[in-house]
């Protein structure tokens, strides 16, 4: 089995360590257009060596793009037109925009789009750690399109990264999306720059930094390259979940203003019926 990834960053790189580790892959080919990125993932021995040009790829069973989501689109329509039976995978946040990019090409059938529910704030091929995916969700998209044996190449290369599949539309996976992984990053680094903003003495910061704070702020130090095309991309829904949050920001400050104490009881209560879900979640991704 060949295996190319084109991106050696987190994503990319963490995919590499566990197909060769679990024995998926028996060969590993690495494309990054950051040079200084394609040297250390070598390095790293995250990737058996480097490719140069979209046409030493064809030798591969798998392809994975793992770009930001605004750089996936243009690979898609100068990949897709090499490729014979090869399976082309992305593992983007968003969907919708690459589906309807490559719908009508006589090749859509090799092309899967999928979403690894995966990550951490740190980018870059020194980034990439083994167990990433373990136990987390990979959202298929739109599979029905995408040939039914690579279907099955791909539900084979995730179960030996140890996810579960789930299934969705493109549509639906980018509004959920922008519900519960995008607006969590704009509101990290809203966070962050209102703290900055105000507290000039970084020390001060620092020294009353608790788990809290930390927690909610960690998102701030994602990547901004790969976060901007995601924002721009699912830029809809982003906004339309903005609005939402933005409304339940003001109603908390009004309460806070009038200092009606019922007011806010009831909207942290209400928020409080997030337990159950989350509980679920834990439960789903703890390791056997």
């Amino acid at each position: 089995m060949i295996v190319s990834i084109i991106g050696l960053g987190l994503i990319g790189g963490s995919i590499a360590i566990d197909l060769r580790k679990r024995g998926f892959a028996n060969s590993l080919l690495g494309m990054d257009a950051n040079t200084e990125h394609a040297a250390k993932a070598l390095e790293l021995g995250l990737v058996d060596s480097i490719v140069d040009h979209y046409e030493q790829l064809r030798f591969s069973d798998i392809i994975i793009l793992a770009v930001p989501v605004d750089a996936a689109i243009a690979l898609l329509n100068n990949i897709l037109p090499l490729l014979d039976n090869q399976l082309l995978i992305d593992v983007g946040s968003t969907k919708e925009p690459l589906i309807n990019a490559v719908n009508g090409n006589e090749k859509r059938h090799l092309f899967l789009a999928a979403h690894p529910m995966a990550g951490t704030e740190f980018s870059g091929p020194q980034a990439a750690i083994s167990g990433l995916f373990d136990q987390k969700a990979v959202i298929f998209c739109n599979a029905e399109e995408t040939d039914t044996n690579l279907v099955y190449l791909a539900d084979a290369m995730f179960a030996a990264l140890k996810m579960r599949r789930i299934d969705m539309d493109a549509k639906s996976h980018d509004i959920h999306a922008a519900y519960v992984s995008h607006i969590s990053h704009i509101s990290s680094f809203a966070l962050a720059l209102s703290v900055l903003h105000k507290e000039k003495d970084e020390r001060s910061i620092f020294e009353m930094a608790s788990g809290g704070f930390a927690s909610t702020v960690r998102l701030a130090k994602s990547s901004p390259d790969m976060w901007a095309p995601i924002f721009m991309q699912n830029r809809k829904n982003v906004l339309e979940v903005l609005d939402t949050y933005i409304n339940y920001l003001y109603d908390f400050k009004l309460a806070i203003f009038n200092q009606d104490k019922e007011r806010l009881l009831f909207l942290m209560n209400k928020a409080n019926d997030i337990k159950p879900i989350l509980n679920l979640k834990e439960k789903l991704t703890v390791k056997p």
